[in-house]
């Protein structure tokens, strides 16, 4: 790293956020990763990420922007913690507004810091299998959901914005497989196994937020997959065969308020961003 290295704040430094830090940090960029955890500070000290303790609905973030530096790119994924007595829309709608609204305190004030919002597939609920994109309204059937429809708009209309949120379908790769535990178990999934399920593999995902953080002027909204929804049935079918599991079986009654039923279109991603596209 350099003195002249660009400053990255990752807020949230969770299965995606991390990685994203890591990038960065392998290519010469200073990075501050932010987390609760004692424990969490001293593993990104030891991988060069500048680890800082904090809760992102009580944090001072003029505080650590001035003895910090003027961060270049901020991204915000913050994932919600049951335990920490916050509602999602503390973490996400509040806690958000909170740092954008100190950014515009720290002297002189940050105005062309890049905020890019980690957000969910999951702002729209069950759409009977229909294609959604950016230009679908949306239907969230969950408080998460509603919280990041919030974040989502006050980025886009907040002064340190506008900043690009990024609606990202499942997550998926080493320590997080969707539902394999159950499968191991010999447990029912709780889907209709005819449904749709979109994923993005964690290395994918954390390439996209390297790739619009660069972009001299992305989109303010993304929704970000592999462009290849695939049945419940044809995924956990493969899951098990591969992990020698158990075949699949399922309570197709239960409710679909988690994953719905959708097939989301990466179509805009892959126009502004071809070099995103895989064969």
């Amino acid at each position: 790293m350099t003195p002249s290295a660009p400053l990255r704040l990752v807020v949230g430094t969770g299965y995606l956020g991390v990685r994203v830090a890591r990038l960065w940090t392998a290519r010469g960029d200073r990075v501050i990763g932010t987390t609760r955890s004692v424990a969490r500070a001293e593993s990104l000290a030891a991988e060069g990420i500048e680890p800082v303790i904090l809760d992102v609905t009580t944090a001072d973030w003029e505080s650590l922007c001035a003895r910090s530096g003027r961060p270049e790119t901020i991204f915000w994924s913050v994932s919600f913690d049951r335990s920490g007595g916050a509602t999602y829309h503390d973490v996400q709608a509040t806690g958000l507004a909170r740092m954008l609204d100190a950014l515009l305190r720290v002297p002189p004030p940050i105005r062309s810091c890049r905020v890019v919002f980690s957000s969910s597939t999951g702002v729209w609920g069950d759409e009977a299998g229909e294609v959604v994109d950016e230009s679908t309204p949306v239907n969230p059937s969950r408080e998460a959901g509603r919280a990041l429809v919030e974040a989502e708009a006050l980025l886009r209309a907040h002064p340190a914005g506008p900043g690009t949120a990024l609606r990202f379908a499942g997550l998926y790769g080493p320590e997080r497989m969707p539902r394999l535990d159950d499968l191991k178990a010999g447990r029912p999934i709780a889907a209709d196994p005819d449904t749709w399920l979109n994923l993005i593999h964690i290395d994918d995902a954390a390439r996209v937020v390297l790739t619009v953080a660069d972009a001299p002027a992305p989109a303010p909204l993304y929704v970000v997959s592999d462009g290849r929804p695939v049945r419940r049935r044809d995924w956990y079918g493969q899951l098990a065969e591969r992990t020698g599991s158990p075949t699949p079986t399922w309570d197709a009654a239960a409710a679909r308020s988690r994953g719905g039923d959708k097939r989301v279109n990466p179509a805009r991603l892959f126009a502004d961003f071809p070099e995103l596209v895989r064969g």
